[in-house]
C-alpha cells in the first residue's frame, strides 16, 4: 500500500470503533481506575510501499514480557498529550527522533484488561531513520509490510472459555512473529479502518 493510498482509506472516513467482543472482553473494568497509555503506529515507506514499525519487548519486562507490541507506553505527568506520549516513547525504546515522525490521526482508544486506556497514534516515520534500541525494555524491532497486516485472511481468530465467560482471542503470524493480544486488536482496528467504503 503506498503512502496516498494509505492516506486517502485512513483520513476519509470516520473511525471504525473495534469489534463489539474486543470491547466486551474488558468491560469489566470499565468502572475501575486506569492508567491512560498510548503506542506509536509507525509507518515507513520502502520502495514505495509502507511498513509498520513492530518491537520485541524485553524478556524481564513485567507486563507482557517477550510479547510483540508497538513502541508506547504510559502518559506521563510532564507529557503534553497522549501523542507527545507516542513519540516520547518511541525516542526512549527505538530511538526515533521526534523530527523523524509525522502524525496524521490516531484510532479509537482501547480500554484492556491490564486497566490501560490506550491510544493508537498513527504517523509516518522517515525511512533513514536509525534505530538505536534500549535493551532494557526491546529485545528487537522490526518492519512488516502494511499491506500483510491490512489483509483480514491473515488473521487468526480463536475463541476460548475461562471461568464462564467466553474470549475472542486475535493472531497474526508474521515470519518467526506470534503477534496477539492487544497490539492484534489494534491491527484490527487498523484493517477495519483501510476497508471501509
Amino acid at each position: 500500500m503506498t503512502r496516498i493510498e494509505f492516506l486517502q482509506r485512513f483520513q476519509l472516513h470516520l473511525l471504525a470503533d473495534y469489534h463489539p467482543e474486543s470491547k466486551q472482553r474488558s468491560a469489566h473494568v470499565q468502572q475501575l481506575s486506569h492508567r491512560s497509555a498510548s503506542v506509536l503506529i509507525g509507518l515507513v515507506e520502502r520502495e514505495g510501499r509502507l511498513h509498520v514499525i513492530l518491537t520485541k519487548r524485553a524478556h524481564h519486562l513485567k507486563h507482557h514480557p517477550g510479547q510483540i507490541s508497538f513502541p508506547g507506553g504510559k502518559v506521563e505527568d510532564s507529557d503534553t498529550s497522549v501523542y507527545f506520549t507516542a513519540l516520547r516513547e518511541a525516542n526512549e525504546e527505538i530511538g526515533i527522533k521526534y523530527d523523524e515522525i509525522n502524525i496524521v490521526g490516531h484510532l479509537p482508544d482501547l480500554l484492556t484488561i491490564t486497566r490501560f486506556h490506550v491510544t493508537p497514534v498513527v504517523a509516518f516515520v522517515d525511512p533513514g531513520y536509525q534505530p538505536q534500541v534500549d535493551k532494557n525494555e526491546v529485545d528487537y524491532l522490526f518492519e512488516v509490510p502494511l499491506e500483510f497486516l491490512a489483509h483480514t485472511a491473515n488473521m487468526t481468530t480463536q475463541r476460548f472459555t475461562i471461568k464462564g465467560a467466553n474470549h475472542r482471542v486475535l493472531a497474526i503470524p508474521y515470519q518467526s512473529h506470534f503477534i496477539w493480544g492487544v497490539t492484534a486488536q489494534i491491527i484490527e482496528s487498523l484493517q477495519t479502518q483501510l476497508l471501509q467504503q
